[in-house]
């Protein structure tokens, strides 16, 4: 709960902080967010590393108590990436079948429907990585 506490003001301080260096225009612009992206990064692999340290919130002084917080978090982040890594590859997957579908139906409209179920199709696969999530979380 502290991550979030400490992460939120920074992505909004980061949020803002791009959005007036895209004010500005050229490539100093540009040079100034790929640096302060890599800032970001840095801080979010270190705080990463502090969350999966194992320090337990609190003492309890049992073995079995460190052990079972260290995998859940395991297995909450490999929820998160599950989701991310589905999402990314269904947002990819729609890019490419919608163009080809606008493409198709613009040239033949009575494609419409064969059009829309290549792109559910692809919707499916984020579909598939809110399902491994749950399960993930489950198991946690």
């Amino acid at each position: 709960m502290i991550a979030w506490l400490i992460a939120l003001p920074v992505v909004a301080a980061a949020f803002l902080g791009t959005r007036l260096l895209l004010q500005r225009r050229g490539r100093a612009a540009v040079r100034l967010i790929v640096a302060a992206d890599a800032a970001l990064l840095v801080g979010a692999l270190a705080l990463l590393t502090v969350t999966l340290s194992g320090a337990p919130a609190q003492a309890s002084g049992s073995q079995a108590a460190a052990q079972t917080s260290g995998s859940g978090s395991a297995a909450l982040i490999g929820a998160a990436i599950a989701v991310a890594g589905a999402s990314i590859g269904a947002a990819i997957a729609v890019a490419y079948t919608g163009a080809a579908a606008l493409a198709a139906l613009s040239e033949r409209p009575e494609l419409f429907g064969r059009a829309m179920v290549i792109v559910g199709l692809a919707e499916g696969i984020a579909i598939y990585g809110l399902v491994v999530a749950i399960i993930l979380i489950g198991k946690a």
